[in-house]
């Protein structure tokens, strides 16, 4: 059976990405950021949503692991600055609903989401610079990289929160991941 941890970054949806997970039928469990490398035993990771980059412990060792990583919203912030990228504050704080444009129909992520979908994101902070190697997978009208991917990498991120009932389809994306991991 497909095994994939939540890495817990301290946000408020952490325990709804592993229900979303074991709803898909994976293997799962929440694991403190604070676990060695080594002593992951997965599949495929997902970096949750959380409040700051201050807390995100051994979170950026896990991208070197020979796994598939999805960063949900701080995930995907991760991602993008430990791979070159950049972040920076949005331009709307808060939760809100968001018109999302799939701008790349191809992606194992998201593309089958396209040519739109609705999504529940904070955008408080947002990845400014796709790092090199990455693509823009999605857009909106709030935040100019909703989604972003390097397949090659095995490493891909949403700014919008997947887990939540507010955000259409979301389901969708947590069995596309799966499929990722499971083709990996």
């Amino acid at each position: 059976m497909t095994r994939i941890v939540v890495i817990d970054l301290h946000g408020q949806f952490t325990h709804l990405e592993r229900r979303a997970l074991r709803d898909v039928g994976v293997d799962t469990e929440i694991v403190s950021a604070d676990t060695p490398p080594a002593e992951l035993d997965a599949d495929g990771i997902v970096l949750s949503g959380g409040p700051d980059m201050d807390r995100v412990g051994n979170a950026p060792d896990y991208l070197d692991l020979d796994v598939p990583v999805l960063g949900i919203c701080l995930g995907m912030q991760l991602i993008a600055v430990e791979r070159g990228g950049a972040v920076g504050g949005g331009d709307y704080g808060g939760y809100a609903d968001v018109d999302v444009e799939i701008v790349d129909e191809d992606d194992p992520l998201v593309g089958s989401l396209a040519p739109e979908t609705r999504v529940w994101a904070s955008h408080a902070d947002e990845v400014t610079e796709v790092p090199e190697g990455f693509v823009r997978t999605a857009t909106s009208d709030v935040c100019d990289v909703e989604a972003m991917s390097d397949p090659d990498a095995g490493l891909y991120g949403v700014q919008w929160h997947p887990e939540v009932a507010h955000t259409e389809r979301g389901e969708e994306v947590f069995e596309n991941f799966v499929a990722i991991c499971e083709s990996a």
